[in-house]
């Protein structure tokens, strides 16, 4: 079979499977059943097409036969194929930790029967948003991912749940707007929203415009990343959730954020105006959040907290502009995305054997419960940036790309990119010697929890540490995807052919192959 031929499926399984889903609304086990093989066939899928763009191709799919820009591209090159693994891997991961979850707590009936097509459709959003060729259809694919994350977040009705849920549906709602408005301006402008297109037209309209519109977008895909001060939402979101939720919540959907940035910064703006502006807020996004994160007394707020401050090292790497900052952001955004789905799925576990994740009232849990003492004590690690983990080796790459840049700026990112690391392991360090290693002020609940449940989030523990272990073949990987990015040219020329340029843009391509 033709790779590009798989480029589709992702985003296609998983809708055609959430409609299987919805028809099997009183059935949980067919539910069940079609949610799994979906899933495990988009991962395949993933890895398929992970292999075929490691030969150097850029895959693309018109839509409905339509060339771009007229119609809708599905692209495919080393970036989104990585996310499309990370994701597919993590994704999966969680569906087998709630099924097992919901088996136990024989969640049979509404609202949880709703859970699966839900899920599925969020599985499709994501996927839609990393292969996306145009503008309009990354915004549709973050409008799939958050109506089904408007579910998600709200399933089992609880009063501090639908409080959570209604901040989290207004600040969505606020950047969904921005983002709308951002499309419109851009194609008010350059009468395209085709993203290949607007890497050759964008260099042709006035300077200050060009300024609004990437402003606009950063602005939006700020609010999805949880970037500060755009991240207050996140902390009292995320933490009320059913478990599998936060953790999908946390490791993906600010990641899609970054991932937005990630491709307009590169491909729409590679001159490099809104570099100092990105720097500042990736070293405030650090500090803030992990000085955060010291001072939570419950583990899923302190992992919110983190989980912000470390989207500060992501964007510090876009906001280098080099070759060597954009590749180490890349290996973080893969190493984070499977370690803090870990942490919140560990921190499930936690809260069955203890009935809470204050850390005032826990205790003793390396002594009653030693395998999740393990599971979370490795990720926990990672987090923290320990040698010889992936953590430290991501950190490492972005501080040598910091000091590479030699400026004020990129030395004082560098400089707050070590105290946060310092900082999670004080808090990492307090939190597992309250949980772990303290007497419980009180004896524990016995709490079951199903072998499905432990064995699912230790094998996304195992994720992490395989990263670690494959972190050379890794990091040269997304060196050369951080090349192709800033070249431009590849991605330009696989969509849009020379027949299929406006007049001009051909000698305009030629010229894209540089970062600016």
């Amino acid at each position: 079979m033709n790779a590009t031929s798989l480029v589709v499926l992702p985003v296609a399984i998983p809708l055609v499977a959430a409609g299987f889903a919805l028809a099997a609304l009183r059935r949980p086990n067919v539910q069940r059943a079609v949610s799994v093989v979906a899933l495990t066939t988009v991962l395949v899928v993933a890895i398929a097409l992970l292999v075929a763009v490691s030969g150097g191709e850029t895959l693309v799919v018109n839509v409905g036969g339509w060339a771009a820009p007229v119609g809708i591209a599905l692209v495919v090159d080393r970036l989104s194929a990585l996310m499309l693994l990370v994701s597919s891997i993590v994704i999966l991961g969680v569906l087998l930790y709630s099924l097992a979850q919901g088996v136990a707590d024989g969640d049979e009936g509404a609202p949880v029967a709703i859970y699966h097509p839900t899920y599925l459709v969020l599985a499709a959003g994501v996927s839609n948003a990393f292969i996306s060729g145009d503008l309009f259809n990354i915004y549709v694919g973050f409008e799939m991912l958050l109506a089904a994350s408007f579910v998600l977040i709200t399933l089992g009705g609880t009063g501090d749940r639908v409080r959570a849920g209604t901040i989290y549906v207004v600040v969505s709602l606020l950047s969904s707007v921005l983002f709308l408005v951002a499309i419109g301006l851009v194609y008010a402008a350059t009468g395209t929203v085709n993203l290949a297109q607007l890497a050759l037209r964008l260099p042709e309209i006035d300077p200050g415009m060009q300024l609004v519109l990437q402003g606009m977008l950063l602005l939006a895909f700020a609010i999805k990343a949880a970037v500060f001060p755009l991240s207050a939402w996140l902390p009292d979101s995320y933490p009320t959730a059913p478990a599998p939720v936060t953790a999908v919540f946390a490791g993906l959907l600010t990641k899609v954020g970054v991932y937005a940035i990630i491709r307009t910064q590169t491909l729409l703006f590679p001159d490099g105006r809104m570099d100092d502006v990105l720097m500042w807020a990736a070293l405030a996004t650090m500090v803030v959040g992990i000085l955060g994160a010291v001072a939570q007394d419950d583990i899923k707020r302190l992992l919110s907290f983190t989980l912000v401050s470390h989207i500060g090292y992501m964007v510090f790497g876009i906001a280098l502009s080099s070759a060597a900052g954009l590749s180490a952001s890349i290996f973080y955004v893969a190493h984070h995305i499977t370690v803090q789905t870990s942490l919140f799925l560990v921190a499930g576990l936690i809260e069955r054997r203890g009935g809470t994740t204050s850390l005032a009232r826990l205790g003793s849990l390396a002594r009653v419960a030693p395998v999740r003492a393990v599971l979370f004590f490795v990720p926990a690690m990672n987090l923290a940036g320990i040698p010889p983990l992936s953590g430290f080796l991501g950190k490492v790459g972005l501080v040598e790309a910091g000091v590479e840049a030699g400026t004020g700026l990129a030395f004082a990112l560098v400089a707050g990119g070590l105290l946060t690391s310092l900082l999670t392991l004080y808090a990492i360090v307090k939190a597992w010697n309250k949980a772990f290693w303290q007497e419980a002020p009180a004896p524990l609940p016995r709490t079951h929890s199903p072998g499905g449940m432990v064995a699912a989030a230790g094998a996304l523990v195992g994720v992490s540490l395989a990263i670690t272990v494959l972190a050379g073949p890794l990091y040269r990987y997304t060196d050369v995807a951080s090349e192709e990015l800033r070249a431009r040219a590849p991605y330009v020329n696989a969509v849009l052919p020379d027949g299929e340029r406006g007049e001009g843009e051909s000698a305009v391509a030629a010229e894209a192959g540089g970062p600016g």
